[in-house]
């Protein structure tokens, strides 16, 4: 069986690749940046540059294609997203008419079909509704919050939690919801392939938790030990709720008065139909935001930074770069000398050796954490020039020692949040590049705080440690 992924470097799209994979299929992915996608698929997996909104492109992509999913949305991309998700909707549907297509499956929102659905859910049932005219069989999904690290909605709850102890809530974080695992999802997704042909379908999906937005940020503060005060303001107008989202997280602010709009809809499950034609049983919202917060750390532990600022131009600028819910400061220098050289400098960093650069900060640095209950810098290290996973650092942990490839350590000082310290040696034609990598996790408002508090020293330390390790990599 062939099957075609469209939106494959979106979330869900990018969670249900290697579920596909792992059951067996073949799978042709039609992806407009197929570069983001290079080195990260299976061999029963072929990319295919193109647009999901260009007639001919479609038409290349569905030929000898089974099942076809449909995972595009045009909301995030500043345009006219109802006008462009209803183009690229016929012209799908066009093109796996043609193409004689057996099946699409269509993951869209819940919501009542009524007049006071929100634009962004009546185009989400729009759209289905366009590709069931195209008189291929279509399983479309409905579902509220999908709860994942990634997730626009889940990410977008997290944020105002992590940033804001005292939050003046819209009306819409009362609204009831039926959050459900982004693991589900896939499950449903890949599981539909396997339904009996009896026509078009529509599967309301959730979890067993019935919740409003205010719940699930109340659970997530109670998973990472955070106290929220949240008070009521029915009202802030969704206008005004769009600017004070702009304030508090800039990201969303492409979408913030769509969204809002989005949020204010009841989003729960109103058919059963889902729990009698799958053996899936979706997680309760408390296990749910757990495996998000895991599934975050597993993919952090696969991340290579190296491979991260190659691919994305990384501009210099204050506090770094968040990845996630994670802040990135990156620096890289070339050095002529080789990959074994390199990583031998790195791995004598710390303990007498010293950390190559202003160790009386971070001796000062370790004296404030022995002031607070934390180890300090006086611990040193076993071996005086190598290192393996486990040794204590310091104040670090080696969690990762691939030599002569990558280092990674794990902060012990006593901070809020989690900090990681990470070099990766890359050669590159004859020469090597050094990447160092200070990562953080913050935890609530104070986590933020410490972090962008102490960036000018980041700047001054990380800096200047690069540049040492460099010269002891050339010394040897």
């Amino acid at each position: 069986m062939q099957i075609l992924l469209t939106g494959a470097t979106g979330y869900v799209g990018r969670c249900l690749l290697p579920e596909l994979e792992r059951r067996g299929h073949a799978i042709r992915c039609l992806a407009r940046r197929p570069e983001k996608l290079a080195g990260k698929v299976g061999p029963t997996t072929t990319i295919m540059a193109g647009d999901a909104t260009d007639p001919d492109d479609l038409a290349r992509a569905c030929a000898d294609i089974d099942v076809a999913y449909w995972l595009v949305h045009s909301m995030e991309s500043g345009v006219d997203f109802e006008r462009a998700d209803r183009l690229a909707a016929e012209r799908f549907g066009a093109a796996t008419q043609a193409a004689g297509v057996r099946r699409i499956i269509y993951l869209g929102g819940l919501g009542a079909d009524d007049d006071t659905l929100s634009a962004h859910l009546r185009s989400r049932h729009e759209v289905g509704a366009i590709l069931r005219a195209s008189h291929v069989e279509v399983i479309e999904f409905r579902a509220s919050i999908i709860i994942g690290a990634g997730s626009f909605s889940f990410d977008l709850v997290r944020t105002l939690v992590e940033r804001l102890p005292v939050m003046i809530c819209p009306a819409w974080v009362a609204t009831p919801t039926q959050p459900i695992a982004i693991a589900d999802i896939v499950g449903y997704l890949a599981a539909a392939i396997g339904l009996p042909e009896t026509g078009p379908r529509i599967f309301e999906i959730g979890g067993p938790d019935k919740e409003s937005y205010g719940a699930i940020m109340h659970e997530y503060a109670r998973q990472r030990g955070l106290k929220r005060l949240m008070i009521p303001v029915p009202v802030l107008t969704p206008r005004l709720s769009s600017l004070w989202l702009k304030l508090v997280a800039p990201q969303y602010s492409k979408v913030g008065r769509k969204l809002i709009d989005g949020l204010k809809n009841p989003t729960v499950v109103t058919s059963d139909a889902a729990l009698h034609d799958f053996e899936i049983r979706p997680r309760n919202l408390p296990t749910a935001i757990r495996e998000a917060g895991l599934n975050e750390d597993r993919e952090f532990a696969d991340k290579r930074w190296a491979d991260f600022a190659d691919a994305e131009d990384l501009p210099h600028r204050y506090g770094g770069r968040a990845e996630g819910g994670r802040l990135v400061d990156h620096r890289q220098m070339i050095v002529s000398v080789s990959p074994e050289r390199a990583f031998a400098a790195i791995e004598r960093i710390g303990g007498p050796h010293g950390w190559y650069a202003c160790d009386w900060l971070w001796q000062l640095r370790g004296w404030m954490d022995r002031c607070i209950g934390g180890p300090g810098m006086s611990r040193g290290r076993r071996d005086p020039d190598r290192l393996v996973v486990g040794d204590t650092l310091d104040c670090w942990q080696v969690e990762i020692c691939d030599r002569p490839r990558r280092l990674r350590l794990a902060a012990e000082m006593k901070m809020p949040g989690r900090g990681w310290l990470e070099f990766e040696v890359v050669p590159r034609d004859g020469d090597v590049t050094i990447h160092q990598t200070a990562v953080f996790d913050p935890r609530g408002l104070g986590g933020l705080a410490y972090w962008y508090a102490i960036w000018p020293l980041h700047e001054l330390v990380f800096t200047r440690m690069l540049a040492g390790i460099a010269r002891a990599a050339v010394r040897g």
